[in-house]
């Protein structure tokens, strides 16, 4: 059964939408904020996702950042903002599609339909848990059992690319063309920079790390010990 998570602040159009995907065979998980649909995400792990850009705490831009952290589940904006410059926002913050409300039905689940057949089934993880640390890919932190590691913007990003492909090889170039942009590719002193600040920040011991590996003129990867050791 396909589960699809409504995330709007009008009980009114979450109930109409729940009605009528569950008079169609659809499994229904409902949040009226974003707070509540990062952790129903996490724990229900939708196939898709109609989401409503004005909502109260978390804006619906901030949720669908918060998401592509760690998934590819199809996003559908559902909104009243009209405007291009809207549009492209939210599609450049990671949405696969935008409908405008007031919006019919058989359209929305038409586009509904096409998301989900156009996802691509991957294995997705909220979080990476080490003996060390904890990194949570949908609230963008790091965390161990004393409290948050702080990063910079830039060692996040660093961070999520390599934690992203946990155990495989992610080469020097398709680290600085992510991270740093696609006018980047051979400035490895930044990654030298980078990492070593992250090793000061995560590993027990820099001179001899655990999970942020280098291979030598070839990339990086994010080791996670086996059964946690």
């Amino acid at each position: 059964m396909t589960r699809v998570l409504i995330v709007d602040d009008e009980p009114q159009i979450r109930r109409a939408l729940a009605t009528n995907l569950q008079a169609r065979g659809y499994a229904v998980d409902l949040a009226g904020d974003g707070e509540s649909a990062l952790e129903l995400a996490a724990r229900r792990r939708p196939d898709a996702i109609v989401l409503d850009l004005g909502l109260p705490g978390l804006s619906g831009i901030e949720v669908i950042a918060g998401l592509r952290g760690w998934t590819l589940v199809p996003i559908i904006v559902l909104s009243v903002r009209d405007a291009e410059a809207d549009k492209v926002r939210a599609l450049d913050a990671g949405a696969d599609d935008y409908v405008t409300k007031p919006f019919g039905m058989d359209e929305l689940l038409a586009r509904l339909r096409a998301a989900v057949r156009r996802a691509t089934p991957a294995p997705e993880e909220a979080s990476v848990a080490t003996p060390h640390f904890t990194v949570d890919l949908a609230a963008k932190r790091v965390t161990t059992a004393d409290g948050e590691i702080r990063l910079t913007p830039t060692e996040w990003h660093l961070l999520e690319v390599l934690v992203r492909n946990a155990g495989r090889l992610v080469t020097q170039r398709q680290l600085l063309h992510e991270v740093w942009g696609p006018g980047y590719g051979t400035e490895t002193n930044y990654l030298r920079v980078y990492l070593a600040r992250l090793r000061r920040k995560l590993e027990p011991d820099t001179a001899r790390p655990r999970y942020l590996i280098t291979e030598p003129g070839m990339g990086h990867r994010f080791a996670v010990p086996p059964d946690g050791s």
